[in-house]
């Protein structure tokens, strides 16, 4: 490719919807242009890095025994409706009508498509097991498309679903995929965790998101620093805190004037937060109250508040008047004195706390001496709090730290979930219906490039890992009007070509400041610099784009040192 031919219209200034680094420079690089809210056309640069990973997904997905096929977008509401997600995915589908008036929806994600596909198809479990995957648009009608091509209305996703006859069967087309994925992102040149996760709407059971770590990232990811363990905080296992043990004093009630916040609790009574319980009040969609409860340090995870009740509930904060219908006072809350039937939960940390302190449930009072065990009466205990760096990890009890990642693949166990819901059985060795037993996996195709340049850029640009450049090198002649650099040029760039390196050969008559600058902000891993020492010395620069390392070599050995320094990018 002639960079004449190119057609890559970059930008000098940043525009100002761009919030974070990968939509700044893919606007700047021309690699992309914004059509609507979260919906963008992909320019010729950001599509050869895109077809780059679907590449190297598809080799890893054939080769790990998937079969690819293409599913509709439009998807009829019926299938949705028989699982009880048309209803339950909200105001994210996109919902449609025909002429007819018959309801369809733009496909967020295919479990219900391919599970009826599937079930009209397999009758025997010697069919089995089965692995069927598409990469195609996604739609989602996100209530503030943002971050460009992170958080968008339309994007592009690999996703893959495994059939198999028993829960043995699935665990083993996890681990499959598991290892395929770590292949992948191991190949696209990222650095990236596996990290435990919440199934979210998707349902299930067990689940790993694969997370490439950038500070632009929405997950906060906990690991551990000595072994493997690594989760998004949501999901986060947590070791129960265990409080010396005190001999427990007689329960008492003292009065804290405007000490609606446990902050001002702990001021007022001159505590440390650790010795004080703190409350937070949630009502689901049916409007019903749950009151948590955390040590006054910890904060509470609504999502594992929402998995011990049902993963289809969604929480908003409690209104003043739910809580004193239930007999709490918002800001003196405790389990002590509620309405018997209120839903408690208390962190497991919080009932080996001693003589600690907590609302009273009346204005300005709170109880000091609060021994949970003896003092909470029908209450439910579980992890509900969320992870922060220094808490001990659940595998090794190493101390855990915290860093930001931008999830880029989930894999999904799903058992019988949708199997059941649509009726999709098999018939097993001995001629007895039973269910298929599902997984699903994912991995979002453009938001991995973003995550890819959110990993790799600086000051100048994009710094691309060489598998998903778009161009693994650049020829730059310094003169483009000058024959003789442009010759030589040309002379490299048909070496490289010859050798199987995607090159481009910027043949502009611009000036070298331009090409220098540009070939930077798009990031090529490689640039050939072609300049009057080419001519006269023959002396051609290679240059690394990742860290700047300058090599010098002849005209005729330019190509085969390009490929010699792009087998260590």
């Amino acid at each position: 490719m002639r960079a004449t031919r190119l057609y890559a219209p970059t930008l000098r200034e940043t525009p100002a919807e761009a919030e974070v680094k990968s939509h700044q420079l893919m606007l700047r690089a021309g690699m992309i242009r914004k059509a609507a809210g979260g919906l963008y056309t992909y320019m010729p640069l950001a599509w050869r890095s895109l077809k780059k990973i679907m590449q190297i997904i598809r080799e890893e997905m054939d080769a790990a025994g998937g079969q690819e096929i293409a599913m509709p977008i439009v998807q009829p509401s019926e299938i949705w409706k028989e699982t009880g997600r048309w209803s339950v995915y909200g105001d994210e589908m996109f919902r449609v009508a025909d002429r007819h008036g018959r309801e369809f929806c733009l496909g967020p994600t295919h479990e219900e498509m391919v599970t009826t596909l599937i079930r009209d198809e397999v009758r025997s479990y010697k069919q089995l097991p089965l692995m069927l995957y598409q990469i195609q648009n996604k739609y989602r009608d996100e209530i503030r498309p943002r971050f460009g091509l992170m958080r968008g209305r339309e994007f592009i996703m690999k996703d893959l679903y495994s059939f198999d006859k028993d829960e043995e069967g699935m665990n083993e087309s996890y681990k499959i995929m598991y290892d395929a994925y770590t292949r992948i992102f191991s190949r696209m040149g990222l650095e990236f965790r596996p990290v435990e996760a919440d199934n979210g709407a998707i349902g299930g059971g067990h689940s790993h998101e694969f997370t490439v770590l950038a500070e632009a990232g929405e997950s906060n990811i906990a690991y551990c620093t000595k072994c493997d363990y690594a989760a998004s905080d949501e999901k986060a296992e947590l070791t129960v805190i265990k409080a010396p043990e005190e001999e427990q004093r007689a329960l008492e009630k003292v009065s804290t004037p405007e000490a609606h916040t446990i902050e001002l609790v702990a001021k007022c009574l001159n505590l440390p937060l650790d010795r004080t319980i703190k409350a937070v009040a949630f009502q689901d969609d049916k409007e019903e109250l749950i009151l948590a409860f955390v040590r006054g340090d910890h904060d509470v995870n609504d999502v594992k508040v929402v998995n011990l009740f049902d993963e289809s509930i969604e929480l908003h904060m409690a209104t003043d008047e739910a809580i004193e219908e239930a007999g709490g006072v918002p800001g003196f809350m405790s389990p002590i004195g509620l309405k018997e039937g209120t839903r408690v939960v208390v962190d497991a940390t919080v009932m080996e706390m001693y003589n600690a302190c907590a609302g009273a449930n009346e204005k300005d009072m709170h109880y000091i001496n609060v021994n949970p065990k003896r003092d909470f009466k029908d209450v439910i205990v579980a992890d509900i709090r969320m992870i922060k760096e220094g808490d001990a990890c659940p595998h090794c009890g190493a101390p855990v730290k915290m860093t930001r990642g931008i999830e880029a693949g989930q894999v999904f166990t799903l058992g019988t979930k949708y199997s059941q819901s649509l009726h999709a059985t098999f018939l097993d060795e001995n001629g007895k219906e039973k269910p298929l037993v599902m997984g699903c996996y994912g991995i979002g195709v453009s938001r991995t490039m973003a995550a890819a340049i959110e990993q790799n850029n600086d000051e100048n640009g994009i710094i691309w890992p060489r598998a998903i450049a778009p161009f693994e090198v650049v020829v730059v002649p310094i003169n483009g009007k000058n024959e003789e650099q442009l010759k030589i040029a040309e002379e490299i760039y048909n070496d490289l070509k010859a050798k199987g390196v995607d090159a481009l050969l910027d043949d502009r008559k611009d000036r070298a400041g331009v090409k220098f600058k540009d070939a930077d902000l798009i990031g090529y891993p490689l640039r050939i610099t072609v300049g009057p020492k080419s001519v006269d010395e023959d002396s051609v620069e290679l240059k690394v784009r990742r860290n700047g390392e300058m090599v010098n070599t002849t005209r005729a050995e330019a190509a085969a040192k390009a490929v010699e320094m792009l087998k260590a990018l």
